[in-house]
């Protein structure tokens, strides 16, 4: 049996688990894929907002992943540093991955966010009845507390990422697309952890990386 106290608990965590979860929404590939021969991949993040610690997290995480597949990927944070290629040219950047023997990079960019507000329904704090009911005073204490707690709403912020993977050999292709959503992450590191290992098994799966 579950008590309406510990089932209300349960489900307020099984909803606040599915709202961190990462929903994949849209993916594309290149209809025919080429024989590209990638082997070092940079993965960058683009991000215009102060803190960027989830980003920098996201990308260590995916390179971490494509590494465990066998690449050579690395995050451009921890290569080039932050912000590096937000004051440079196209011309400076395309050199300076060419230089580094970049052949592809892989992109994360949070697209949009928007706040969205839950209801989280209230439930009735109950006690077994053997616990109180053979004194007077515990009794009366419980059921002066035995009150239905009343709902209340929380509020999200829900996030729209977008990963992208271009080829630069032979020119910049763009190889795979993938969008997805989430909501707040708790820790930035676990979020990264779960986001990259969702966008890996995509290309895999999807045959867009070997």
């Amino acid at each position: 049996m579950i008590y309406p106290n510990l089932k209300g608990l349960l489900l307020l965590t099984l909803f606040f688990s599915s709202c961190r979860s990462i929903e994949v929404t849209n993916t594309w590939k290149l209809p025919v894929m080429p024989q590209n021969g990638i082997k070092r991949i940079l993965v960058m993040g683009i991000h215009r907002e102060p803190d960027r610690s989830t980003l920098y997290e996201m990308e260590r995480h995916l390179s971490e992943g494509l590494r465990a597949r066998g690449y050579q990927a690395f995050s451009a944070f921890s290569e080039y540093g932050p912000q590096v290629f937000d004051r440079i040219t196209e011309e400076e950047a395309l050199h300076k991955l060419e230089r580094s023997g970049y052949d592809a990079v892989m992109t994360i960019v949070l697209l949009d966010k928007e706040k969205e507000r839950h209801y989280v329904p209230g439930h009735v704090n109950y006690t077994p009845y053997a616990f109180y009911y053979g004194r007077f005073w515990g009794y009366r204490t419980v059921l002066f507390n035995r009150v239905v707690e009343p709902g209340y709403y929380v509020t999200d912020t829900k996030y729209f990422w977008e990963s992208n993977l271009y080829s630069l050999k032979r020119g910049e292709v763009l190889l795979f697309s993938a969008q997805s959503r989430s909501f707040d992450p708790p820790d930035a590191s676990e979020f990264g952890r779960r986001y990259a290992k969702t966008m890996v098994d995509l290309m895999f799966s999807q045959g867009v990386l070997e």
